[in-house]
């Protein structure tokens, strides 16, 4: 008569590396998808913030027409690869500063970002979290009025 021998181990550990994984995979993917989104949008940001700098430099020469900053703008944003809807509002107005109140021109530009991953898995837990304002505002003051003694 043959004696089963074989005893049941309950401790053995065979096969717990795989339950680990399954249970640390959802949040390294979800942890990365976050990184890559919120470094994107940085990026967006900064793009975003170059384009108004751009855009205002453009507005505080002599020759500033609205029309030339509108095209910089538009101009930095395509470069950037930012395609989608965006405003841009050119003002004027006196800064006042220790030194002397001076004339200045504001470029404000508004963005909305649209998440990549955030959104949809957001969007699966039921949350709104696909986009996000990004606005950039850049002040310089007119050149003509700085070449004046």
């Amino acid at each position: 008569m043959a004696v089963n021998t074989r005893r049941v181990n309950w401790r053995d550990a065979r096969g717990a590396e795989l339950i680990e994984f399954a249970i640390v995979l959802p949040i390294f993917l979800l942890l990365t998808a976050g990184i890559f989104d919120f470094g994107m949008m940085f990026r967006t940001y900064e793009a975003v913030t170059n384009a108004a700098r751009e855009g205002a430099r453009v507005g505080v020469l002599p020759t500033y027409q609205p029309a030339d900053v509108q095209a910089r703008v538009a101009a930095y944003m395509t470069t950037a690869g930012l395609t989608g809807p965006y405003t841009v509002t050119v003002t004027n107005g006196p800064i006042a500063t220790p030194a002397g109140t001076f004339t200045a021109r504001r470029v404000v530009v508004n963005y909305t970002y649209q998440f990549a991953f955030m959104g949809v898995i957001g969007a699966a837990f039921g949350g709104t979290y696909t986009t996000i304002p990004l606005t950039a505002t850049s002040v310089m003051r007119t050149e003509t009025q700085a070449a004046a003694p």
